[in-house]
């Protein structure tokens, strides 16, 4: 039985961008190659237990550290992904072909504007999608290998990035918004830019923003003594509370201890003045807000929700926009 092939327009494509294709193919390969080298190797030297939730690495450790070293670029490159994929669709693959005029040789083969930009929108959301998947997979595959502990969280931005759903919803979002910002601007830098920009602006805003999604959860303890959570949490902040349950500015204090005669010579003085600084605004509890691991799926679907919106949203108005100009 013979294999499948492309046809038309999009063989056209693959054949277009088939060096870029090849390179891709190769760094996941050699991505892919590195760390299992590094989990062998860092599998010679077991991690010791994490006391308090600390770990710190040991120099016959080096390999193991390497591994979390090479998994933070993954993950990076993860994040970076989308916003390289918008590029390329709005330059290279829509852009020039405006500005160069070569999308009317294409018209000219009795394929309509609609199914020219339909094999472009595949091939390149084909492309994106298993990127993102192998991206994911080196990921995982060195996780393996790799405690969770203060130095790796499931909140990180690029763990978060290459443990969940969102960025295959990133990855749509980019090959529709990259569509969109060639057609309206036809000319290649000028749409690689806006359309970088306009995914660096999501980027960032979800970075910003999404643990705003859902509320935080909080721990208390007394002064003194505060709230310890497990590296399962994710923590967002901490501070005093009155007696009230009413935040306190805790630079009020730190001010005033400072203006303390003899504060910096005398032995145990700040932690008396600052007792009776908390006693004088009624300070009797410390607080800790954290989300638990359970927000980690909610969050990685309401922002896959938004994204699948956008990426609806531009993917339609790319095609309105073709319509307009090619009725």
């Amino acid at each position: 039985m013979s294999t499948p092939a492309l046809k038309g327009p999009a063989w056209v494509t693959v054949r277009q961008y088939r060096r870029t294709l090849w390179a891709g193919g190769a760094l996941a390969v050699l991505a892919l190659a590195v760390v299992i080298g590094l989990r062998i190797l860092a599998a010679q030297h077991p991690v010791p237990p994490a006391q308090d939730g600390v770990w710190i690495g040991e120099p016959q450790d080096e390999w193991y550290l390497t591994l979390r070293w090479i998994l933070e670029y993954v993950g990076i490159a993860a994040i970076v992904l989308p916003g390289l994929a918008a590029v390329l669709v709005a330059g290279p693959m829509v852009a020039r072909e405006y500005e160069s005029g070569t999308y009317q040789l294409s018209l000219t083969q009795s394929v309509s504007p609609t199914a020219w930009l339909r094999s472009k929108l595949t091939v390149a959301t084909t492309v994106a999608l298993l990127a993102t998947l192998a991206v994911m997979g080196v990921f995982w595959l060195g996780r393996l290998g790799v405690r969770e502990g203060w130095d790796y969280r499931w909140g990180d931005p690029w763990a978060y990035a290459t443990t969940g759903i969102t960025s295959f919803a990133y990855a749509l979002a980019a090959v529709a918004v990259g569509a969109l910002a060639g057609l309206l601007v036809r000319r290649t830098l000028l749409a690689m830019a806006a359309s970088g920009l306009i995914m660096a602006v999501a980027l960032i805003g979800f970075s910003s923003y999404r643990w705003s999604i859902l509320p935080t959860e909080r721990l208390t303890g007394p002064i003194g003594s505060p709230p310890r959570l497990s590296n399962e949490n994710l923590f967002m902040d901490s501070g005093l509370l009155t007696s009230s349950g009413a935040p306190f500015d805790q630079s009020v204090c730190w001010e005033e201890v400072q203006q303390t005669p003899g504060v910096d010579v005398q032995e145990g003085l700040w932690a008396k003045a600052e007792a009776q600084c908390h006693a004088k605004y009624d300070v009797t509890a410390q607080y800790v807000d954290y989300h638990p691991y359970a927000h980690y799926w909610p969050t990685q679907l309401i922002e896959t929700g938004i994204l699948l919106a956008l990426a609806a949203l531009a993917a339609f108005a790319a095609f309105r926009v073709l319509r307009a100009r090619h009725p």
